[in-house]
């Protein structure tokens, strides 16, 4: 008798649990930001799982590489395929997990790791980590992320259901919400996020005089972590430090990161002191008074640091590979038709306003 009852019901209670996991799933989806018209940096983590190739050189780091190298211009000077796993005010533990996410998948022959973040020694904000981590897929990498990189006030079910976080944006829903439910435009180019607006360099006021220089522990444990997981795989770990102006990049703090590349034979490379060798004029390769660089900055800085990655690292030139070139020849048309977009707006508004 109790098996016909359960014979009767277990279909019903299973039809019931799947239409209610589809209806969570779906509400779930609708409720999380979807970054498509403001706030786009947002969007950029979960780009990286729609590729198809690999990539021999990674990025990883704040808004100091996701806007001050263009992997598009790698690829069409120097054959180099490349990626930017980067997000905004990307901290350094974080870093070091979206390095080891992106393990999972491949593995690059260099990674390029911007130092800015070990100013920061503990979590920030829980708006920048949701654009760094809810993109990520669901795995023990994106847990340890977000164990290290929670506020006092997260919790980490917020994080694996997202519907606990956002299910109070009901009243914040747009056609934006429905429009991209499913499927989202893409925003970057191989992680790249593209601006050809120009606004020269202005004075920043003067950075203020710290009672302690030290890098912090934390951030700078991260990074020994990252650098030991470079040479456990067989992958050359290169520092740098963007061109960019602000936040203020104090002599004391390089002159740590300089003696942690010599104590372990890495590169360093502080491009905000190079930028004139680099080329880089900061009236006119900068779209925001000198934080980030535009597209014309961009360009420059991959241009002179491909050179170098060309030289002294082995890599392939995937120009003549037809499965790049396949892959490549739509990366440079949509590069190429956001620039002219861009530009377009520029020429009718003064300004760019969709981007």
């Amino acid at each position: 008798m109790k098996t016909k009852h359960f014979q009767i019901w277990f279909p019903k209670i299973a039809l019931f649990l799947a239409a209610l996991f589809i209806t969570l799933f779906f509400l779930q989806r609708l409720l999380m930001p979807k970054y498509m018209s403001d706030i786009v940096e947002g969007a950029l983590t979960a780009e990286y799982y729609e590729e198809t190739t690999d990539h021999q050189v990674l990025f990883v780091g704040d808004c100091e590489v996701y806007e001050n190298f263009s992997p598009i211009t790698l690829y069409q000077e120097y054959g180099i395929s490349s990626y930017i796993r980067g997000s905004a005010q990307q901290l350094a533990w974080q870093s070091y997990y979206m390095l080891e996410d992106t393990l999972r998948y491949e593995t690059p022959k260099v990674v390029v790791f911007n130092v800015l973040a070990l100013k920061y020694d503990e979590p920030q904000s829980e708006a920048y980590n949701r654009m760094t981590i809810d993109g990520m897929k669901l795995s023990k990498t994106k847990l340890d992320a977000i164990e290290a990189s929670m506020t006092d006030r997260e919790n980490m079910l917020d994080y694996i259901f997202p519907i606990l976080r956002y299910h109070s944006r009901w009243s914040e829903l747009s056609a934006e919400d429905f429009r991209y439910l499913f499927c989202k435009d893409k925003i970057s180019h191989n992680g790249y996020y593209m601006r050809v607006d120009v606004r020269p360099a202005e004075g920043f006021p003067e950075p203020d005089i710290l009672a302690d220089y030290t890098l912090g522990s934390y951030a700078m444990g991260y990074l020994d972590k990252m650098r030991k997981l470079c040479e456990d795989k067989g992958i050359a770990l290169v520092l740098v430090k963007s061109p960019s102006l602000f936040p203020h990049w104090y002599d004391e703090w390089d002159e740590q990161i300089v003696a942690y590349a010599e104590q372990h034979g890495l590169n360093y490379f502080n491009y905000e002191k190079l930028a004139k060798t680099v080329g880089i004029d900061y009236n006119t390769d900068t779209y925001d008074a000198g934080l980030h660089m535009n597209l014309a900055g961009a360009e420059k800085l991959s241009s002179y640091f491909g050179k170098y990655l060309k030289e002294n690292y082995e890599l392939i030139d995937y120009r003549y590979d037809p499965d790049y070139q396949s892959a490549y020849a739509k990366k440079i048309r949509f590069y190429e038709e956001m620039e002219a977009a861009q530009r377009q707006e520029l020429a009718e508004y003064g300004e760019i306003r969709s981007f």
